[in-house]
C-alpha cells in the first residue's frame, strides 16, 4: 500500500499546489450555494452547510476504505493490488476535496473538484491496459503517461468555459469504450452485469447532476436533491467499476496457470 499511497499523494499535492496559484483564475467554477438545489442549513457548521450533499462524501470514504482494506482479488498479485489500491485511495482523497469545496466555497477546491475527476476516470483505461497486457507485459510508464495526459487535458478549461465538460466527456467515452472492448474479449456473464450496472450508474451521475434544479420542483427531490442522488450514483459507479475490473483481473491472472496445466 505504501507505493500506491505515495503516488496518489504526490498527484494530489501537485494538483493542490497548482490550484492554489493564479493558473486557473479564469476557469469557470461555481462558488455559491445557489448552484445546488439543496437549501443551505443556516444553523449548521460550514462542514454541514448542505447536510445531505456534505454527508454523502462519507459514502465515498467508506466505499474506498472497503476496497482498500477489506476486499481483495482472488488471484491478486503485487501489481494488481497496486491497481486496486490506487483507485480506492483516489475515491477517499476525492471525497475530502468535494467536502472541502462545499464547506469553504473557495476557488481552489472547486477547481480541484473538476480537475481530479479526470485522472480518476483515466485510471479505468490504465487498469484495463494492465488486464489486457498481464502478466509481465504491463509497464508503469504506460500508466504515468496516460495520467499525465489526463491532467494536462484540464487545460481545455482554460481555453473555453466548457472545456472541462469536453475533457470529461472524452474521459467518460474512453473509459466506456475500453470497458466494452475488454468485456467482449475477456468477459463473462458476471462481468457484463457489473459493466451494465457501472454504465447505468455513470448515466445517473451525469443526468441527475444536470437536472438538479429542475428535479427540485418536485417535492421528492427537495431534500434529497438530484445532486445528492448523482453522488450516490457516482459511488455506485466506483463500486461496480471495482467489481468489473477486479473480476477481469482475476481471470487474467488465472489464465496463464490454466494454460500451464
Amino acid at each position: 500500500m505504501k507505493s500506491a499511497l505515495r503516488h496518489v499523494t504526490m498527484l494530489f499535492i501537485f494538483c493542490i499546489a497548482l490550484a492554489n496559484t493564479n493558473l486557473f483564475s479564469e476557469v469557470k467554477v461555481d462558488l455559491t450555494y445557489e448552484h445546488y438545489a439543496e437549501k443551505r442549513a443556516e444553523n449548521m457548521p460550514a462542514f454541514l452547510a448542505m447536510p445531505f450533499n456534505c454527508l454523502v462524501n462519507l459514502a465515498y470514504i467508506i466505499m474506498g476504505l472497503y476496497w482498500l482494506l477489506w476486499h481483495r482479488g482472488v488471484k491478486e498479485t503485487e501489481r494488481s493490488c497496486y491497481m486496486r489500491e490506487v483507485f480506492a485511495l483516489m475515491a477517499v482523497f476525492y471525497a475530502s476535496i468535494q467536502w472541502t469545496r462545499l464547506a469553504t466555497l473557495r476557488r481552489a477546491p472547486a477547481v480541484l473538484d473538476q480537475w481530479l475527476t479526470l485522472p480518476i476516470f483515466a485510471w479505468v483505461p490504465v487498469w484495463i491496459d494492465f488486464i489486457e497486457r498481464a502478466p509481465g507485459k504491463w509497464r508503469e510508464p504506460h500508466a504515468a503517461v496516460l495520467e499525465l495526459c489526463s491532467l494536462a487535458s484540464y487545460g481545455l478549461a482554460l481555453a473555453h468555459e466548457r472545456g472541462f465538460e469536453v475533457a470529461l466527456g472524452c474521459h467518460v467515452a474512453l473509459a466506456l469504450y475500453r470497458g466494452v472492448r475488454v468485456q467482449l474479449t475477456r468477459g463473462d456473464r458476471r462481468t457484463v452485469g457489473y459493466l451494465l450496472l457501472a454504465m447505468v450508474s455513470c448515466a445517473g451521475f451525469v443526468v441527475l447532476k444536470l437536472l438538479d434544479h429542475w428535479l427540485a420542483r418536485h417535492w421528492i427531490f427537495q431534500r434529497l436533491t438530484g445532486h445528492f442522488w448523482s453522488k450516490v450514483c457516482d459511488v455506485l459507479q466506483f463500486h461496480f467499476s471495482f467489481c468489473f475490473l477486479t473480476a477481469l483481473t482475476d481471470k487474467a491472472q488465472s489464465k496463464p496457470a490454466a494454460q500451464r496445466k
